[in-house]
């Protein structure tokens, strides 16, 4: 009797050491690296096919992922943003440690397929403490649309990369979702 069950449980841990192997040989973990950064979340390989985070890899690309549940359906929008740096009406950019800047961020915002209730313009220190440089409702049923901030007064205190970001807020949602990105240095 007990030779029985030795057996049986020798069988049963074989059946689910081999199954185990199976799954690990048929989903594979992929490193998935963007624009030389690695992502937490990796990806798997499964039947020969790559799949990746969708929420992710589109706040990596600056899109917008809409998802709706009752349809299980996931839409990603990545709109055209061109931001621009003005000081006293002249492209503004790099500045040295210390310097005390009064400037204006203008956006120009094409390809836009989903409905916006919000934009927002931040600008991150190099330690990542946000500013907020303006944040507005908008109302629009254009597909592009221009905008401009007020001027602000900012002190570059440290050396290292200040992101500026350019965020939408979309129709139903609460979330701030970035969708550009300047980058002024400080030496």
């Amino acid at each position: 009797m007990k030779l029985r069950k030795v057996a049986i449980l020798l069988l049963l841990l074989s059946l689910w050491g081999g199954t185990m192997l199976f799954a690990d040989s048929a989903t594979q973990k992929v490193r998935v690296i963007i624009n030389g950064n690695e992502q937490d979340d990796g990806g798997l390989v499964a039947d020969s096919k790559t799949y990746l985070p969708l929420r992710q890899l589109a706040t990596s690309m600056q899109a917008i992922v809409e998802w709706d549940n009752q349809s299980k359906r996931a839409t990603v929008y990545k709109p055209n943003v061109h931001m621009f740096l003005f000081q006293n009406n002249a492209v503004f950019g790099n500045v040295s440690k210390g310097y005390q800047a009064k400037f204006k961020v203008f956006a120009q915002i094409d390809n836009l397929k989903t409905d916006i209730v919000a934009v927002k313009v931040s600008i991150f220190d190099p330690y990542g403490k946000e500013k907020v440089i303006q944040t507005e409702s908008v109302s629009t049923s254009k597909d592009n649309f221009w905008y401009a901030t007020d001027e602000i007064d900012y002190k570059f205190e440290a050396s290292g990369k200040y992101p500026i970001r350019f965020f939408l807020k979309l129709k139903g949602s609460d979330e701030w979702t970035p969708v550009s990105e300047k980058l002024i240095s400080s030496q």
